[in-house]
């Protein structure tokens, strides 16, 4: 399962490491970010060996969301070494997120 985490966890876990991180721009209001809650934490499961997955509630972690022009949950950030190299907006089926992973590794 995907653990939300907030700016320090990012820097450590994401901006600062090698490798993929796939993340979950969040809102608990959110009714699409509900519907993919359970879809993103299958796909960490699935695929915790290709990438390091987690959430970022944009109540919590405001700045984060700032910094990376998040205006419409969810939005899932794919990063490759610390950089964004894709995004998605709103719901998406496990697949997409699949597709999406496999295109960046």
């Amino acid at each position: 399962m995907a653990q939300v985490i907030n700016a320090q966890d990012f820097n450590s876990n994401v901006k600062n490491k090698e490798g993929v991180a796939v993340i979950d721009f969040f809102a608990t209001w959110c009714g699409p970010c509900n519907m993919l809650g359970p879809v993103f934490a299958d796909l960490a499961e699935e695929r915790k060996d290709d990438a390091y997955f987690a959430k970022v509630d944009i109540d919590q972690s405001m700045e984060l969301a700032q910094e990376y022009k998040v205006s419409t949950v969810p939005t899932v950030i794919f990063f490759k070494d610390g950089k964004e190299v894709h995004r998605e907006i709103g719901f998406m089926p496990k697949e997409k997120i699949s597709s999406n992973l496999d295109s960046i590794k």
